[in-house]
């Protein structure tokens, strides 16, 4: 089997499900519980919650659980919103968000809040200029994807950061879910004062995932109830998938020092391979996009028809994001970018790991030549 589907969700760790299956047995007590076994869970969270915190070199107290990427997106831009709207009913982003951030801005704007969806270039890029025009005395947050889901552009966290120090106000959230162990990101240095992660993307756990709150910054929760989280996300929390989370996040960061040069070599192989064949065109800019997504387009094939005869093969790649992956839709992101509709309609998403290997990525070329030499034969009769 070939596996170049990781950006949709990549497979846990052993060490990980191991882990969440001990805590699952011997750590079942409720942490909020004032009893010897709910304090034992307790300090369970604590210890996952100073280990993730140096992992991302932020404050413990500055690490909220979540069920999730998308919780954590929706609880940092709604939050926001919500808190802060009687200093301004204005949000800033892009149009290539992710899902959970695209239409949670949507929904605010049903509430009579004023969203500005900052246009990108052909490479998925967004422009400071555009940005500082945009800028409104009413203005209360900026919300950028650090790494884009279908293309994997990188965009320019650090400049609008720094830009950013100069409206103090506004406050900055930033998804880090595709960037999180291959795209470095230094959250304070960068003036970042929110940012979502989640754990399945990074061999981790499905349903759960972590908020960074930077210190001081206030938010509406968008679950009421108990005082868990720090008053941020109510709710008992998801102990297993915590703990099992906080190994799969230091194991990435260990194989990212070691395995970073073999990721991209990779990536180059492909690159350099997929253009060599007739009829594909790479959508992934060659600079500043992120090593392990690459997105092309075969134009009059329907990229339905690819996925599944590779799958055929036991190869898995897929079209958009998973979130939208079953919509017959063109891409939101591609036509973003200004591709004309055979291109964006026809686009198929590679997304790798750290596990996959160069061996694979030869037997993928020739898989893929293989099948569009044949439908490229059928189409003709």
């Amino acid at each position: 089997m070939i596996y170049f589907d990781n950006s949709a969700t990549t497979k846990p760790y052993p060490e990980a499900l191991k882990t969440y299956m001990t805590v699952s047995e011997s750590y079942f007590a409720n942490p909020s519980s004032i009893h010897r076994l709910g304090g034992e869970v307790e300090k369970l969270i604590s210890t996952a919650r100073n280990q993730i915190a140096g992992l991302l070199r932020v404050n413990p107290g500055e690490v909220v659980f979540t069920s999730g990427g998308t919780e954590a997106n929706n609880l940092a831009i709604k939050g926001i919103a919500i808190e802060h709207q009687t200093r301004g009913k204005h949000l800033i982003s892009t149009e290539i968000e992710h899902a959970s951030c695209y239409e949670s801005f949507r929904q605010l704007e049903h509430l009579g809040f004023d969203i500005t969806f900052l246009p990108v270039d052909r490479n998925g890029h967004v422009s400071i200029q555009d940005l500082r025009n945009a800028i409104r005395h009413d203005s209360i947050l900026v919300s950028v994807m650090h790494v884009n889901n279908e293309i994997g552009t990188i965009q320019p966290v650090e400049e609008i950061g720094q830009f950013l120090k100069k409206h103090p106000k506004i406050f900055f959230h930033v998804d880090h879910v595709q960037g999180i162990g291959k795209v470095p990101l230094q959250y304070v240095q960068s003036g970042v004062d929110l940012c979502s992660f989640s754990s399945h993307k990074f061999h981790g756990p499905k349903g759960v995932g972590i908020l960074y709150i930077r210190n001081g910054v206030t938010l509406s929760p968008l679950l009421h109830g108990g005082s868990q989280e720090f008053k941020h996300r109510a709710g008992t929390e998801n102990i297993p998938g915590i703990i099992a989370m906080a190994k799969a996040l230091r194991l990435t960061m260990e194989k990212s020092k070691k395995e970073m040069d073999g990721l991209l070599r990779l990536n180059r192989l492909l690159r350099s391979k997929l253009v060599e064949i007739e009829g594909v065109v790479l959508n992934t800019p060659e600079k500043q996009s992120a090593p392990h997504i690459i997105n092309f387009s075969v134009p009059g094939i329907k990229p339905e028809v690819l996925i599944h005869s590779l799958e055929e093969r036991d190869v898995f790649v897929s079209t958009k994001s998973a979130c939208s992956s079953k919509s017959t839709e063109v891409s939101r992101v591609l036509e973003a970018t200004g591709y004309e509709l055979k291109r964006a309609s026809s686009a198929i998403r590679i997304s790798l790991s750290f596990d996959n290997t160069m061996n694979e990525g030869e037997r993928f070329i020739a898989i893929l030549e293989d099948i569009l030499n044949n439908l490229t034969k059928v189409m003709r009769y």
